[in-house]
């Protein structure tokens, strides 16, 4: 069956090509009866514009890149939440999803490319490492780029994230207004904006109350969790409180001080980040910093929509949700 043209929507509705076109694309130019005779012509022929004919003409291809610029681990639930919440936001503006992994030279220059290509209209880049060479080479196709977080130093990309070294202060704080005396850290990879950020906020905390850090690294992880919980123990058999730079190392944590018969909070107090669904289920339920996902999706989608050049970042504030493992 032959596809409806615009010129039979035209003849159909009785009003020239470029009238009929003009309603087809939502231009408020044409009187309201003029517009509800063309639209009564496109329902009754089932015409469907042509999108691509379209993005020829105006240059926009209605779709958005989601860059996620390394494999994202098969346990970590953040990842899914935040594409979900992005996700949504991007449909709410009527832009079409389009979800690129990469994590190898090869991948990288796909994506360059593409995006380089005009195929899409804008570009949200997830999850960066020191040596990620994604954000300049994003930077250079001169399409709207946005991280979801803050990238790192090599490119300057506008970002929108949550406020990780205010997290990790109130965390940190939560613990010696507890009373805690020792407080332990489970830091994140160093390469990463957050990893570093959320130790820096523990840093200042332990500093200004004169107290000495004791830190382990992790990735992120459950089992990196469990690990830097057991070397804490080794280094530190005194401390009575750990905060986690994230709800899974957290986790592990609360497994490792089970297994050396550790209670929870009474003996080490146990605080994460990020607020996963998980944290409330845990025993005992786990007190966190609240990372602002939904708030942090909007503010992405409404400043790549609506650029503007060299805006300073938006930083949302993560709140501390005090459960029973402090």
């Amino acid at each position: 069956m032959k596809r409806p043209t615009l010129e039979a929507v035209a003849a159909r509705a009785g009003v020239s090509r470029a009238t009929a076109s003009r309603v087809v694309n939502g231009s408020e130019t044409v009187h309201a009866k003029i517009r509800d005779a063309v639209l009564r012509a496109v329902d009754e022929l089932g015409y469907v514009p042509n999108s691509s004919a379209r993005s020829l003409v105006t240059r926009r291809t209605g779709a958005i890149a989601l860059v996620v610029s390394e494999p994202p681990s098969a346990e970590d639930p953040l990842f899914s939440v935040i594409v979900r919440a992005v996700g949504r936001e991007l449909e709410h503006a009527g832009k079409q999803v389009v979800l690129m992994l990469a994590s190898t030279p090869a991948g990288y220059d796909r994506v360059e490319r593409y995006v380089a290509g005009g195929h899409v209209d804008g570009v949200i880049l997830l999850s960066t490492h020191g040596a990620d060479p994604l954000p300049a080479a994003l930077a250079r196709t001169h399409v709207p780029v946005i991280a979801h977080g803050r990238p790192v130093a090599t490119a300057r990309l506008p970002y929108c994230d949550c406020d990780n070294v205010g997290g990790a202060r109130a965390a940190a704080r939560h613990l010696l207004e507890r009373g805690r005396r020792r407080v332990a850290n489970i830091a994140g990879p160093p390469d990463m904006p957050a990893g570093r950020d959320r130790l820096a906020g523990y840093r200042e905390v332990l500093s200004a109350a004169d107290r000495r850090s004791l830190i382990a690294m992790g990735d992120f992880t459950r089992e990196s969790g469990a690990a830097a919980m057991r070397q804490l123990l080794l280094d530190g058999p005194d401390l009575d409180a750990v905060f986690a730079a994230t709800d899974l190392m957290a986790i592990g944590a609360l497994h490792t001080l089970r297994r050396a018969g550790r209670r929870v909070p009474d003996d080490v107090a146990v605080v994460g980040f990020d607020d996963i669904d998980e944290a409330r289920y845990t025993d005992p339920p786990l007190t966190t910093v609240r990372t602002p996902v939904a708030a942090v999706a909007r503010a992405i989608v409404a400043r790549l929509l609506v650029p503007e050049p060299f805006a300073e970042p938006t930083i949302l504030p993560a709140d501390l949700i005090v459960r029973d493992s402090s």
